[in-house]
């Protein structure tokens, strides 16, 4: 690790209570880890709700921890196993790593993983750090022409890629996204990528969708609470042409939009839902299961890091457009105010060149 002594870390210890303070140094990598060098991180809502809340869903801050988990790293030292990584290496670390011998594991179903680790979800430490220790089979070497803050994208971006394969976007898709968040406009480049005849955004923010149409949505609507459901379904069947998705992906975590999937999603289609809010919601299920749509959900990602990674260096995504802030290390907190405010689309923290 050469003369590098001191690690530092974005540490939140409860609600409202974060900063950058000096952090244990890893040690030396297993035979299947890697030593990584942050160069990149995109915050998340989750990393929000743990600082801000001190908790995420079911997930609580009991003891302090490491956030970030959407990371663009350099390789700087590999264990003894490791083949397909050198010193030197950039490289984007898929976060969650699982057990690799459970019945999901081994049925190719790992996020579901019951004794998964994932990186910023407590107990686990995030990658807002100088240096940390990653398991090898979950780290990914980048093409030199992505961008590390275009690499730290790649976690969201597989996001939006387990997503429409969960659901079956295909050539002449018709798709329906609500929420113009990260993932939503993540989730829109994908579904164009594989094919997607029409994509249609809604969300509350008219510079959102304006964003997601100068990245390729077909069309967008600006949801107001003067809208009823019903005048909202028909608003969507007129931007279908007379018609409704046969595919709904919802990426807000509104209550009021996973109702909305359901109700404006056609006949024998599919719903699924990717954003998380309430654990309870009242939902529409009698209508859905007469017109017979199939209701999905969607955990994190697998096997989704290599296509993600395939689709940035394609250079077809205009990822770039999504950054919208970017601090350094030193300023996390300020990066954390700014994502909790709305403004903008992706904050990136850039710890190390």
């Amino acid at each position: 690790m050469g003369k590098v002594t001191v690690n530092q870390g974005f540490v939140v210890r409860k609600a409202n209570d974060a900063e950058v303070i000096t952090v244990p140094m890893p040690s030396s990598p297993g035979p299947n880890e890697v030593l990584l060098r942050t160069l990149s991180v995109g915050i998340c809502g989750s990393d929000i709700h743990y600082w801000h809340l001190g908790q995420c869903a079911t997930f609580i801050v009991k003891e302090p921890i490491i956030l970030g988990h959407e990371t663009s790293a350099i390789v700087e030292a590999i264990g003894s196993n490791v083949k397909h990584l050198k010193p030197g290496d950039r490289v984007v670390t898929e976060p969650a790593v699982p057990c690799e011998s459970c019945e999901y594991c081994r049925g190719g179903k790992y996020n579901l993983c019951l004794d998964i680790k994932c990186h910023a979800t407590p107990p686990y430490h995030g990658t807002l750090t100088n240096y940390f220790l990653h398991h090898a089979n979950y780290t990914f070497k980048v093409p030199d022409h992505v961008s590390n803050e275009e690499a730290a994208m790649i976690e969201p971006l597989s996001v939006a890629v387990h997503s429409c394969k969960r659901s079956n976007v295909t050539v002449g898709s018709k798709v329906l996204i609500t929420g113009a968040g990260p993932i939503g406009i993540y989730t829109l480049m994908a579904a164009k990528a594989y094919g997607a005849t029409k994509v249609v955004l809604t969300d509350i923010n008219e510079d959102r969708l304006k964003l997601a149409r100068e990245v390729g949505a077909d069309e967008t609507i600006l949801v107001t609470k003067e809208q009823s459901e019903e005048q909202l379904v028909e608003h969507i069947r007129t931007l279908f042409d007379g018609d409704l998705p046969n595919i709904s992906i919802e990426c807000s975590g509104a209550p009021t939009c996973s109702r909305l999937v359901l109700l404006a999603t056609k006949s024998g289609g599919t719903a699924i839902q990717v954003g998380m809010g309430p654990p309870n919601v009242n939902l529409p299920i009698a209508d859905a299961a007469i017109r017979e749509v199939t209701i999905l959900g969607a955990f994190r990602y697998k096997d989704c890091f290599p296509i993600a990674i395939d689709l940035a260096a394609s250079g077809k995504l205009q990822l770039k457009k999504l950054a919208s802030h970017r601090f350094d290390f030193k300023d996390s907190l300020k990066a954390f105010e700014t994502a909790k405010s709305g403004i903008g689309m992706k904050v990136v923290i850039n710890v190390s060149e």
